[in-house]
């Protein structure tokens, strides 16, 4: 997926102090390996692939250093698993690392380091057809443990719900696990997809279906409801109101350095930060 370009006046002279700082490093940086592979999260990765697509056009413009990044997907247990193989640079991740997954690291030498690069709300989705507007958090709660099973208990029509979730790989169902459902088990009969677009293209076209998706995938396909009288949005998760929101991260071995923390840097810089937000995510600025 490739946006418009929308390289303002403002942005270009932040990418342009950027580059003057990278040059002032001296030749040595135009030696550097040029290659650069990140997995992970299906939330964070239309962060990630248009933040590299446009690092890359500015690499070609010689603005920025050479480089060569490649995105995937899988989810960021994937993302966190690759990293700790030592078969990627950075995991893109949804949520904090797991303590398990430090002890592994250690086991591998590897320091797993976190930089969060923008935040997000998890909203929870259903058919554009539902009159449901919105319900507690307990009832949400009720619905994907099995204690609510149809729409009339929630405000709507006596029609079963649909109850659809993200696999155990990912890191969205690992935050909404923890922040919705307390840790307790979905139900059983819950349909489990790999990516938040599985979920939000199956939510579209399922008059019944309930899901969650991050709010980058929130389209008119779709419609998000209100948890506890908030709606999802960027000013609720930024005021602290939604209460699904989460941070976004990602991690290298240790601090980021070399081509890596360039492209970090970029993505926090006020252009990656434009892509945050023009993806529908959250901003750190």
């Amino acid at each position: 997926m490739k946006t418009r370009k929308w390289w303002g006046p403002i942005v270009l002279t932040a990418v342009l102090v950027m580059a003057t700082q990278i040059c002032i490093c001296g030749l040595a940086g135009a030696k550097e390996e040029s290659r650069l592979s990140m997995q992970g999260s299906t939330t964070v990765l239309p962060i990630a692939q248009l933040a590299a697509e446009e690092y890359m056009d500015l690499a070609d413009m010689g603005l920025l250093p050479e480089a060569d990044i490649t995105v995937r997907g899988g989810g960021s247990g994937v993302g966190i698993a690759a990293l700790l193989d030592g078969t990627i640079d950075v995991a893109n991740v949804s949520r904090p690392i797991k303590s398990k997954e430090v002890e592994r690291a250690k086991t591998k030498g590897i320091e797993p380091f976190a930089t969060v690069i923008a935040k997000d709300g998890i909203a929870v989705i259903v058919h554009p057809s539902n009159s449901v507007k919105g319900f507690s958090l307990e009832d949400l709660k009720a619905i994907y443990t099995g204690q609510i099973s149809k729409w009339n208990k929630v405000g709507g029509q006596a029609k079963p719900i649909v109850v659809i979730s993200r696999d155990t790989a990912s890191g969205t169902f690992e935050t909404f696990n923890k922040l919705a459902l307390k840790k307790e088990k979905v139900r059983d009969d819950a349909l489990m997809l790999a990516s938040n677009q599985a979920v939000a293209s199956t939510v579209a076209k399922t008059p019944g279906a309930i899901g969650y998706i991050g709010l980058g995938y929130l389209s008119d396909k779709v419609k998000a409801l209100e948890i506890d009288e908030v709606e999802p949005s960027q000013k609720t998760v930024v005021s602290g109101e939604y209460a699904l929101s989460r941070p976004l991260f990602m991690y290298t071995n240790g601090k980021p350095k070399g081509l890596v923390k360039k492209f970090i840097d970029f993505v926090l810089s006020l252009a990656g930060q434009r892509i945050v937000e023009d993806l529908g995510f959250v901003p750190l600025r």
